[in-house]
């Protein structure tokens, strides 16, 4: 797919990776749709940025842990009159927690936004996308493929969400193309103490982490490929191997 002049929508996409994400697809030529659900100043940031590269953004804040938002994300789209053609699911959350104590709340609040949600953005961005084809990447997780004991119900999030990939691009082929990146450590996390982050990438073959334009460009590399489909790319400097 040459993505100049298509519509791309980003969950999650006012920060960090999303935010990355979003700006790569405008650098690229695409129009860009903007979750965000509680980033608002960050999402007026990145849609600044956005116009600034020549194509139009579209903001849009939702709860996607609520399926009655996912369907008033695609309302709002609709009615502006534009066209979904990519849709990057990049929205999650990621909390320790401990497999023995974790609670329903803590469930929830994971499969919710990093599953559930996905599911029913890739859903209608299909259902939108059956009569000019598309493409969608779900943005997984190395923990997807390497059980993460202080992070149980991410690693199972993650895991299904491959598994949708791997469904969806059965299902939805030829028109529409799915595929999932499976990001190593990309941006140390604010909470993380920079000698830990230091201990962790060292041990990675490439010995440093990576960025979120390493993401970015794969993503980029997904959606112009016509020929992938219901593959993961791994993006983690050789983490799954170590």
């Amino acid at each position: 797919m040459d993505s100049r002049g298509k519509t791309a929508l980003i969950t999650g996409g006012a920060h960090r990776l999303g935010g990355a994400i979003s700006l790569a697809l405008a650098e690229s030529g695409c129009n860009v749709v903007v979750h965000f659900n509680t980033s608002a100043t960050m999402a007026g940031e990145t849609a600044s940025k956005i116009e600034d590269r020549g194509v139009k953004c579209l903001t849009v804040q939702a709860d996607l842990c609520q399926h009655s938002q996912v369907l008033a994300l695609f309302e709002t789209i609709d009615r502006a009159g534009w066209d979904v053609d990519i849709l990057v699911n990049s929205a999650a959350i990621m909390e320790a927690e401990d497999l023995l104590s974790a609670d329903e709340d803590t469930w929830a609040r994971t499969i919710d936004l990093n599953l559930k949600g996905a599911f029913f953005c890739l859903q209608q961005a299909a259902q939108r996308m059956q009569v000019h084809g598309g493409s969608i990447v779900n943005i997984s997780d190395v923990a997807a493929h390497r059980p993460w004991p202080r992070y149980p119900i991410h690693s199972i999030s993650k895991a299904g969400l491959e598994m949708l990939t791997r469904v969806a691009a059965l299902r939805l082929a030829p028109k529409i193309r799915v595929n999932a990146i499976a990001p190593g450590p990309i941006a140390k996390p604010a909470s993380m103490s920079e000698a830990r982050w230091q201990e962790i990438t060292n041990e990675l073959p490439l010995k440093r982490g990576g960025d979120p334009q390493d993401v970015a460009q794969a993503v980029l590399f997904l959606i112009e490929n016509d020929f992938i489909t219901g593959e993961t790319l791994f993006v983690d400097g050789g983490n799954r191997w170590v």
